[in-house]
């Protein structure tokens, strides 16, 4: 969220400076794992497609500015039975919006998308506007993009500190000291700590990636095995991705882990992380095995009704504390970046889908 904050603010021809407490692309953070599900047809409401729709423009605006490719259309599927959170919650956003989806039962998917095992009672949904976004290239991208706009961005500078004065914002850095009229705070998974003060509701969850290696990569391809999301019978979520290494599929839980610090969170890989994602292949995916290529540890920052929550607060005069998390932000960054400048710079109002504080 900083690096596209920076971009849109500079883009509107603010001084910017920002603060990288390691360095652009980092997997450090909720930013890493080579991919981010972009998706429009929106089970959590319908109220964020039009975020969305105009977070997709701001894709294709980045990679035409950079030259990057960040954005991949394959499609998604969301599957599950018919009343349960994720499907209901697709169509309804599908049909609200009128975006182009399709629903497939049993026998359609299996002639469409055999890679997937669908129980009795099961069926899916396909958006046509849904895919994967290259999360570490994306922020680079918008940081560079910030700087050759008149940003200054300082990497591997932690900020120890934020205070007001009465001509603005001091910030307390690892580099020394800085003025600014206005600041905005972005920090991810240190943002409980960076403003503890303000006893904001946000915990911070520990998540594990893992890519399983598959029999017949071609079937996996991005025009074959669209990104999905899969509620399972007792309510839980798993989701997935194309190939994008050509031998393996990242998969993952969404929720379910332990709350963690940042500071100190387990970064080690265990097998009792890689075995309920090993379970969830075996029970549902044809063609993937047991076999871990690679795995990785990354984190959510939550929030109690897992909005995005944007914090003024009183005590802090000309900050902004910004939490778009939860799991599901990343798909938002380059919206939300631009929410952020028209707030900053115009007083413009949040939509009301935003939690504000």
């Amino acid at each position: 969220m900083g690096a596209m904050s920076a971009w849109r603010l500079a883009a509107r021809g603010a001084r910017v400076i920002g603060f990288e407490r390691f360095r652009p692309g980092h997997d450090r953070g909720s930013s890493h794992g080579d991919t981010r599900i972009f998706r429009t047809a929106y089970f959590e409401s319908p109220d964020y497609v039009p975020l969305l729709q105009r977070a997709n423009s701001l894709w294709r605006q980045l990679e035409d500015e950079s030259g990057a490719e960040l954005l991949t259309i394959t499609g998604g599927l969301a599957i599950g039975p018919p009343d349960g959170e994720l499907v209901s919650g697709v169509l309804a956003s599908a049909r609200q919006n009128d975006l182009p989806h399709h629903l497939l039962d049993i026998a359609q998917m299996k002639s469409r998308y055999p890679q997937h095992r669908l129980e009795r009672g099961e069926i899916a949904v396909r958006e046509d506007e849904a895919g994967y976004l290259r999360p570490e290239r994306s922020v680079a991208a918008a940081a560079a993009r910030a700087e050759a706009l008149g940003a200054r961005l300082l990497i591997e500078t932690e900020v120890e500190a934020i205070d007001v004065s009465g001509s603005g914002v001091i910030i307390t850095t690892s580099r020394g000291q800085f003025a600014a009229e206005r600041a905005l705070i972005t920090a991810g998974a240190w943002t409980p700590k960076v403003v503890a003060r303000l006893h904001l509701p946000l915990t911070v969850e520990r998540q594990v990636l893992a890519w399983l290696a598959v029999d017949n990569p071609a079937s996996f391809a991005p025009e074959r095995f669209p990104v999905f999301i899969r509620e399972t019978q007792d309510g839980r979520f798993r989701y997935g991705f194309p190939t994008t290494d050509g031998r393996s599929i990242k998969l993952g839980r969404h929720h379910e882990g332990d709350d963690v610090d940042p500071d100190s969170i387990d970064r080690e890989v265990r097998e009792s992380d890689l075995e309920p994602i090993r379970d969830f292949a075996r029970a549902n995916l044809f063609g993937v095995t047991d076999d871990v290529v690679t795995a990785c540890v990354c984190m959510y920052t939550n929030t109690p009704d897992e909005r995005f929550l944007v914090s003024t607060p009183a005590e802090l005069p000309g900050v902004t504390v910004l939490s778009a998390c939860s799991g599901h932000g990343f798909k938002f960054a380059p919206v939300i970046g631009e929410l952020m400048a028209g707030s900053i710079l115009d007083g413009e109002a949040l939509p009301a889908i935003i939690r504000t504080a």
